[in-house]
C-alpha cells in the first residue's frame, strides 16, 4: 500500500528557489562588504593654515670676542766690528783674459781631426740605410723585406727539440743580435722560459748568411737588431 502525500506539503518543491535566493543574498552580503568605506572625521582646524608667533622665536646673542694683540719682537741691532787694515793680507790679482800677443800658434798639421762624429751602434728604427738581407737588394723596402727573410729563415731552419718535446716545453724566445760593419752576426743575446728553446734559437740565428752592413750618412755602422721565435706544441 503507497503512502499519499499532498503535493503542497512537499518540502523538496521549491528547494531550488530557496537555494537561489540564499546564495543571491550572501553574493549581495559580500559584495556590500567588500564595497564599504569608512571615512576620517575632518578637522576643523587646517594644519597648513598655523602660525608662529615671533614672541616664541629666541634670538641669539651675539657674541664679540676680543683677540689678544701679540706683543711686538724688539730685535736689537747688528753689532758692527769694524777691523782694522791688514797690510800683510795678500791680495788676488785677476790676470786679463785677452791672448798674449807673443803665444806660439801651433801648426795646423798638428792637430788630429776625428773622421767622424757618428756613434758606433744605431738603433734599428732610426738607420738610414738598413742592412740588406741577400736577395732583398732591388726591393724599395729594404726593412720589410728583411724582416720577411728572417721569418722564412727560422721557418726553414726551425726544429722542435726532442727533449723539449718531452718535457713539454713551450714558449717564446727573445732574440737580439747585432749586424756588425762587416755584416757578420755577433753579439747573440737571448732570454726564454728554458735553456734548451735557448739552444735551438741560437743555433737558427747561427745559419744566417752575411748582410750587407746598414750605413748612417754614407758610413758602415752596427746595427742591433730583435726577433722572437715561438715553440708551441701541436
Amino acid at each position: 500500500m503507497e503512502t499519499k502525500k499532498h503535493p503542497h506539503l512537499d518540502l523538496k518543491r521549491n528547494s531550488t528557489i530557496y537555494f537561489l535566493m540564499g546564495l543571491s543574498l550572501i553574493l549581495l552580503l559580500a559584495y556590500v562588504a567588500l564595497e564599504w568605506k569608512t571615512y576620517y572625521p575632518a578637522s576643523d582646524w587646517d594644519h597648513t593654515s598655523l602660525s608662529i608667533q615671533d614672541e616664541l622665536i629666541e634670538e641669539v646673542p651675539i657674541t664679540k670676542i676680543e683677540l689678544l694683540k701679540p706683543k711686538p719682537i724688539i730685535q736689537a741691532p747688528p753689532v758692527i766690528e769694524i777691523i782694522e787694515d791688514d797690510d800683510k793680507k795678500i791680495e788676488t790679482i785677476i790676470e786679463a783674459s785677452n791672448p798674449n800677443q807673443d803665444t806660439e800658434v801651433i801648426a795646423v798639421d798638428n792637430i788630429e781631426v776625428a773622421e767622424s762624429d757618428e756613434p758606433e751602434s744605431i738603433p734599428w728604427i732610426l738607420i738610414e740605410d738598413a742592412p740588406v738581407f741577400p736577395g732583398c737588394e732591388n726591393e724599395t723596402d729594404k726593412k720589410e723585406c728583411f724582416q720577411e727573410m728572417m721569418q722564412k729563415h727560422i721557418r726553414k731552419h726551425f726544429k722542435y727539440p726532442e727533449i723539449a718535446q718531452e718535457m713539454g716545453l713551450q714558449g717564446r724566445v727573445n732574440i737580439m743580435f747585432t749586424i756588425q760593419k762587416d755584416g757578420s752576426i755577433s753579439e747573440v743575446r737571448m732570454r726564454g722560459p728554458h735553456e734548451t728553446l735557448e739552444k735551438e734559437a741560437a743555433r737558427i740565428i747561427s745559419n744566417l748568411p752575411s748582410m750587407t752592413p746598414g750605413k748612417q750618412r754614407g758610413n758602415p755602422v752596427k746595427v742591433p737588431f730583435s726577433i722572437p721565435i715561438t715553440f708551441k706544441l701541436q
